[in-house]
C-alpha cells in the first residue's frame, strides 16, 4: 500500500512539472498580458527565422508599468545524450 501512495504522488509531481514545462511559449504577443520586471516570456508567432523563437522581456519601470524588450534567440529543443 506504502509502493502504491508513492508511486501515485511521483506521477501527480511529474504531470505538474510537464504542465508547467509547455506552458513556456505562447502563440501571440498580445497572450502575454501583466509582464513583471526581470520576466521573460517565448513567444512562438514567426516573425523570428527558423530556428529561433521571440523572446520578450520587462525591461525596465516606466510611469505606466513595465516597458517590455524583444529579441530573437535560438530555439532549445529538448537535451539528447
Amino acid at each position: 500500500m506504502l509502493l502504491y501512495r508513492a508511486a501515485s504522488l511521483s506521477l501527480v509531481i511529474s504531470i505538474a512539472l510537464a504542465a508547467t514545462a509547455r506552458a513556456g511559449t505562447l502563440g501571440r504577443e498580445q497572450d502575454i498580458g501583466d509582464l513583471k520586471l526581470g520576466q521573460r516570456v517565448l513567444v512562438d508567432d514567426g516573425t523570428c527565422p527558423a530556428g529561433q523563437v521571440k523572446e520578450v522581456r520587462g525591461a525596465k519601470m516606466t510611469d505606466k508599468g513595465v516597458s517590455r524588450t524583444s529579441a530573437c534567440v535560438p530555439r532549445y529543443g529538448p537535451k539528447s545524450k
